[in-house]
């Protein structure tokens, strides 16, 4: 089998999201606050379906188990990465995510380290990314006096910005912000502050998860330091930002394609994609196949080379695990 992997979203209904999913992307979503699309993903909480060719109707977990030969023979349980879109309309909760020893001890699953490229930002959104306590005794102290103002750290925010954020990091997106967010498979969240929020359907403040944020954050808080690279290639423009060994799980590329260009895996055997912008086609094996904004596909290890034409606005992945 040569050819991409087209794969259809999977919506999910937040406190925090809005109608964006459906006027910027022309996602046909359910009823209510849509705040995530599931893109690429082999979790059982939202499993993407192969929309084309030889598998179509068959779930990306499904292929992990039948048809390694997909993904490179890989030697992992699970799908490792997990690709979503977020509509924020209003803030996330202030949370934090576990690393892999916790989450198999507590949670039986991976830990998720994950990283936001922001696809737009109102003027003014902001994130919450790290905190100030200089120890973990002054952290349980200001979490436990609810002393947010000091605590948290407020990030200003714009459109093209790029943000890793390795398990234990305290973080949240805030209203205003469309994210593109490449993680590890993992739906552990556990939430440090939630603004009072009371959900409609129990009339209770969300469940907070205080003694696992206090286990699991990092003190002190330090940025990652990122080294992003962009190389231009007559009218494309192709950045990496992030990869191994800063990222162990994962590497995240942009492509800005004017011109044709020619692709083959980097450091894992198969590449996710995601179309931010644009249209334009990929070429596999002397097939093309469409590419428009809001399109997911993964291409898979037995496509060794493929051609990409088109005015494209392109997130790539690719899984830093064997």
């Amino acid at each position: 089998m040569s050819e991409p992997l087209f794969l259809k979203p999977v919506f999910h209904n937040k406190i925090w999201g809005g109608r964006k999913l459906e006027t910027a992307f022309d996602y046909n979503i359910p009823d209510g606050k849509i705040g995530e699309c599931w893109a690429i993903s082999g979790h059982p909480h939202g499993r993407s379906e192969v929309e084309n060719g030889e598998f179509a109707g068959q779930y990306v977990d499904d292929l992990w188990k039948n048809h390694k030969e997909l993904f490179g023979d890989p030697k992992g349980e699970v799908f490792p990465l997990l690709t979503k879109i977020l509509d924020a309309e209003a803030s996330l909760s202030v949370q934090v995510h576990p690393d892999n020893e916790y989450a198999e001890k507590h949670e039986h699953e991976l830990g998720k380290t994950e990283c936001w490229y922001i696809i737009d930002a109102e003027p003014g959104s902001y994130l919450i990314y790290g905190h100030n306590a200089k120890n973990k005794q002054e952290l349980d102290q200001m979490i436990e006096s609810g002393d947010w103002d000091d605590l948290l750290r407020k990030v200003p925010v714009k459109t093209g910005d790029f943000f890793y954020v390795p398990s234990g990091t305290v973080h949240a997106l805030n209203k205003g912000i469309i994210a593109l967010e490449t993680q590890q498979s993992s739906d552990t969240t556990y939430r440090l502050y939630d603004y009072d929020r009371v959900e409609k359907s129990t009339g209770k403040k969300r469940e907070l998860h205080i003694k696992q944020s206090e286990d699991t954050i990092t003190v002190p808080h330090h940025d990652p330091k990122l080294d992003i690279v962009t190389r231009e290639d007559g009218k494309n423009k192709f950045t990496t930002f992030v990869q191994p060994p800063i990222s162990p799980y994962f590497a995240v590329y942009r492509w800005q394609l004017k011109e044709t260009a020619t692709f083959t895996h980097q450091i894992g055997a198969y590449t996710l994609i995601s179309v931010i912008d644009g249209n334009g086609s990929i070429n596999v094996d002397g097939n093309d196949y469409k590419l428009e904004k809001g399109i997911h596909l993964i291409v898979p290890a037995t496509v060794s080379k493929w051609t990409i034409v088109g005015d494209l606005d392109i997130i790539a992945s690719e899984s830093g695990e064997k």
